[in-house]
């Protein structure tokens, strides 16, 4: 991050002229010493790369390939590291890596580097333990020659090394410049878990000291000796493009330097946001409609319905459905619709592009490394290695800054491509997206109808599921359709309805995916179980009422083949004291509701209780939720996890809507998008499954049942089935 001025640049706590180690992995790489001071490294042959730097003043650097948007990435990754480092916690330090796809990738993407899918974990437990398990044995065999004496005769533990026979110690600070000469061990011995004293333990976040005192470096932190900032006027319909714009009262607007056109719009340079906002507001631009996408809400969802009304494209079939449904003494159905949704991440986009003669140099908040660096260098003509992507915290993202396009990416570097060779010195550009910019034009959760039937035989047993689903794709025209579009099924868009868990003999689901919608989708937080966890889960209700059944006693019924679901429900259960009444007082009723749904390999029950005034408002007063996601790495950070995950969800269910009128997004703000207020969140209880499986994804499992099983609770207090997202309460006034 050579050349870069950053606010708060005193207050920040940097490893200054250390010498040290650093380990490398994957590639014959070169352990290097920082400032110079170690001179030239043996070369080491190994096959992953460099995670870890140690200094000679005893800092451990743990180098993380994941993004940190608030999710506890970067205190995750640190952790597993630690522990098979045997590191002082209280030493430990996390940078953001470079991005390089051929050091840092992805595990699960292959030659790919970002954060997505709550993979963080997952993808990196066994690199980043065997990372931490190399970098001891190095500590330990530079100790033995030190003193002449045998390896295993040596012991580690919170950064330091010692001899118990001859009573020597060594920090690894001290070590750090003789083990960085230390081949790299191709074979290392992890340990028993039973032996963790980080993993599993309540270790500080990495990132907290620096969020409250105000060191943490976000991109508007960023500022380039002769940098200007830049705001985009956006068409106002998708797909609208620039017919002619008048700049000259931008131009007269104080600190405004230049107005250039780029194919996302006019973009107003000028030397602070304000002065380019303020000069984005006095231009006049003109724009071409003629192809532009001009349908409200209510038309895309009536087309969707009828749509449904006939079979699409099969994205899963068990047994003979016709057949059941033919035999069936009963046949129950419902109809479920989801709207657009916007991410709302509390930073909007931003990103800082510096074109140089050797290359450019971008600052973000970056999740789509190798995505993101392809693009950029594509536009330049530059190598992928020339483009050199600094990761910063991010202000949360929920799917927003891992785009398939690298839109607002791409957009910066557009600027900086229309200012080239114009302004004197080619200054460094920070694109900054006011808050409206992202509502209205940026990249939404798909709209999506489904239907769903249910066949039932004449002893009450569920013999038969139809399931169809109208929706865009995120997947088609991505860098990922290759992978993850199959016999034209989006994958991520049947998740959740295609892999239903419960024993059903005879299961249909199918896909109708339109491709004449103009909108611009993408992932949002758990992405298709975002929807299809409520359909499935809130319409089971439905069968639980139409048999009679208890709601848990139906699902364990139908989930004797997959414990992990049954454990999480028994949990969730048990800790909420189901099946006992809730007292309400004079006028209101009172419900509690269960869901429980498998995403990211992750599994999670909530058990929600509510209560419904006269008027139909509603109150989440409590949830109890039950997650097992395999090796609990750090608990605290699973708990607000899944306790974060509750809130968002909750918004959504409650007040989440994006809402097209003539093909123009009518929400702006918080004002008409409103979040969730921290008056309004329910007391939540987080129960974690002990487990010694490899750690899964956490991010976003906690989503998908939450809504559903509030929409249960509400039926378990008022006979009424939600059907729609968001709520409709004056369905429900008494």
């Amino acid at each position: 991050m050579s050349e870069i001025i950053i606010e708060n640049l005193s207050r920040r706590r940097f490893l200054q002229g250390s010498a040290g180690l650093t380990l490398g992995f994957c590639l014959p790489a070169i352990a290097t010493a920082a400032a110079g001071k170690l001179g030239a490294a043996a070369a080491v042959d190994t096959e992953i790369n460099a995670f870890l730097k140690i200094g000679t003043d005893n800092s451990v650097t743990i180098l993380s390939k994941h993004l940190e948007m608030g999710q506890g990435s970067y205190t995750g990754l640190a952790t597993i590291l630690a522990e098979e480092l045997d590191a002082d916690w209280k030493q430990v330090r996390v940078e953001g890596a470079p991005a390089d796809a051929t050091r840092y990738n992805n595990t699960f993407w292959g030659p790919a580097q970002g954060t997505g899918g709550s993979t963080a974990m997952a993808n990196s437990w066994e690199q980043m333990r065997k990372a931490g398990a190399s970098g001891r044995a190095m500590l330990v065999s530079a100790a033995a020659k030190r003193w002449n004496v045998g390896a295993p005769e040596i012991t580690v533990r919170d950064g330091i090394v010692s001899h118990a026979a001859s009573g020597r110690k060594a920090s690894f600070g001290e070590l750090a410049l003789d083990a960085a000469r230390e081949t790299v061990p191709t074979d290392v011995k992890l340990k028993d878990p039973k032996d963790f004293r980080l993993i599993g333990k309540q270790a500080r976040r990495t990132d907290s000291l620096a969020k409250t005192n105000g060191t943490a470096q976000f991109t508007q932190d960023v500022f380039l000796p002769g940098m200007l900032v830049a705001v985009v006027a956006h068409p106002p319909l998708f797909g609208a493009t620039v017919k002619s714009f008048d700049a000259g009262k931008a131009r007269a607007i104080k600190g405004v330097v230049d107005v250039v056109q780029i194919p996302q719009g006019v973009a107003v340079l000028a030397s602070d946001t304000w002065s380019a906002k303020k000069g984005r507001d006095a231009l006049s631009v003109s724009w071409d409609e003629s192809k532009a996408f001009k349908m409200g809400s209510d038309e895309i969802l009536a087309k969707y319905k009828e749509m449904a009304k006939t079979p699409g494209l099969i994205a899963a079939n068990k047994g003979d459905t016709a057949k059941s449904f033919a035999g069936a003494a009963k046949v129950i159905g419902a109809a479920f619709d989801f709207p657009y949704l916007a991410h709302a991440a509390m930073e909007p986009m931003n990103c800082v592009v510096h074109l140089k003669s050797d290359g450019c140099d971008v600052w973000n908040g970056e999740q789509f490394q190798t995505v993101d660096q392809g693009r950029v260098a594509a536009l330049f003509g530059l190598k992928p290695e020339q483009v050199r992507l600094n990761m910063l915290y991010a202000g949360g993202s929920f799917g927003r800054r891992a785009n398939t396009q690298s839109d607002y990416v791409l957009e910066a570097a557009h600027i900086v491509k229309a200012i080239n060779g114009k302004i004197l010195g080619n200054p460094a550009v920070k694109l900054v997206w006011l808050r409206e910019d992202d509502m209205r034009g940026g990249y939404y959760r798909p709209m999506f109808h489904h239907a769903l039937e249910a066949a039932l035989d004449g002893s009450g047993k569920l013999v038969g599921w139809r399931h169809r689903l109208v929706g865009q794709s995120i997947l088609t025209g991505s860098p990922f359709e290759a992978m993850l579009v199959k016999d034209g099924i989006d994958q991520v868009s049947v998740e959740g309805a295609a892999n239903l868990p419960y024993a059903i003999p005879n299961l249909t689901v199918d896909l109708h995916t339109p491709t004449d919608i103009g909108v611009p989708v993408l992932w949002w937080r758990s992405v298709g179980s975002s929807h299809t966890a409520y359909s499935t889960e809130v319409f089971l209700d439905q069968v639980a009422a139409a048999t009679g059944k208890d709601p848990v006693a139906l699902r364990l019924e139908l989930l004797a083949e997959h414990p992990r679901h049954a454990g999480v429900l028994k949990l969730a259960a048990e800790k909420a004291n189901w099946g006992t009444p809730l007292k309400a007082a004079a006028g209101e009723r009172r419900g509690r509701g269960v869901a429980v749904h498998e995403s990211f390999h992750s599994y999670v029950a909530h058990v929600a209780e509510v209560t419904i005034k006269k008027d139909g408002s509603i109150r989440v007063d409590r949830v109890v939720s039950a997650v097992d996601c395999g090796t609990a790495i750090n608990p605290d950070n699973i708990r607000s996890q899944v306790e974060g995950a509750v809130g968002f969800a909750l918004s959504a269910a409650l007040s989440g809507e994006i809402t097209l009128k003539g093909g123009r997004v009518e929400q702006g703000n918080f004002d008409g998008y409103p979040l969730l207020r921290i008056g309004d969140m329910p007391k939540v209880e987080v129960h974690i499954v002990p487990s010694t499986a490899a750690p899964t994804g956490i991010g976003e499992p906690g989503v998908p049942p939450l809504a559903p099983a509030v929409a249960n609770a509400i039926a378990a207090a008022t006979g009424k089935f939600l059907t729609r997202m968001p709520f409709n309460t004056t369905e429900l006034a008494a």
